[in-house]
């Protein structure tokens, strides 16, 4: 079979894509190693080739093994690239001090959220000091039906453009099917922001805004608060600081003449 094509007629290099989808796995797993039969037989790879291509990725450092030999994971050089990413984005590095100041204003959690396929993948988060929520570390990537940034984003498109479902739940309050989630993306449209009750974690209301810097918009920011903590005042409050914090972030200059636009 041949290789796919993108829409320039170019052929995907097909070792360049299983190196891909081998370390893209990998990473998926987390903290649940795997065995060189296991990945072949996900990847549809003949074991020989997996295992060349697994020795190959430990000696430049981008998969790790155990001291058998037989357990495969992750290596470092998948996060010193990922921080490279974070360090030479314009876009994160200008909202950083708008949220290092509204994290300062409000005492709670605030992210920095992009969508990437149906995910949203987390780019920079300022922890409150009151709660930690492991969930939203940079580098994590959540089904964007799920919380607060993923809404604020799927609202800016239209409805038609969603996946049919059933999704999947992470909390018994998450929208699962197609008729629930285009309601609350409707109401989100209507308030200009998203609002995440306990959908994605139990205990946690998150409120989302889309920046509007892309049409439509791929980043997101939110403030996430405990149930407990959340009062009428509260909110009217985080409401107005992310409001203004999303003003902020939209008209921050890009700080080096002539970076790239990147697609």
């Amino acid at each position: 079979m041949p290789e796919p094509m993108d829409e320039r007629g170019v052929r995907e290099v097909k070792s360049a894509a299983r190196t891909v989808e081998l370390l893209e796995l990998l990473a998926a797993r987390g903290d649940r190693p795997a065995r060189l039969q296991e990945l072949a037989d996900e990847l549809r790879v003949p074991r020989s080739s997996m295992y060349a291509l697994l020795q190959t990725l430990i000696r430049r450092g981008w998969v790790r093994t155990d001291v058998t030999g037989s357990l495969y994971g992750i290596g470092i050089h998948a996060l010193l690239t990922g921080t490279s990413y974070l360090d030479t984005d314009p876009r994160v590095r200008a909202a950083r001090p708008y949220l290092d100041e509204a994290s300062q204003a409000l005492g709670e959690t605030l992210h920095l959220g992009r969508l990437d396929g149906w995910d949203v993948a987390y780019l920079a988060t300022r922890e409150s000091h009151e709660y930690l929520r492991t969930i939203s570390r940079v580098g994590r990537r959540l089904p964007a039906h799920v919380g607060a940034l993923g809404k604020a984003l799927l609202a800016e498109r239209p409805d038609d453009v969603l996946p049919e479902g059933p999704y999947v739940a992470a909390t018994p309050n998450t929208h699962t099917d197609r008729t629930s989630l285009t309601a609350d993306l409707a109401a989100t449209r209507a308030r200009g922001y998203s609002v995440d009750r306990e959908e994605g974690v139990l205990g946690i209301v998150g409120f989302g805004f889309a920046l509007r810097y892309d049409a439509p918009a791929q980043d997101a920011i939110s403030c996430s608060v405990p149930v407990v903590r959340l009062t009428a005042a509260h909110e009217d409050r985080i409401v107005a600081v992310m409001r203004e914090t999303r003003a902020k972030i939209e008209a921050a200059p890009l700080t080096k003449a002539g970076s790239p636009n990147w697609r």
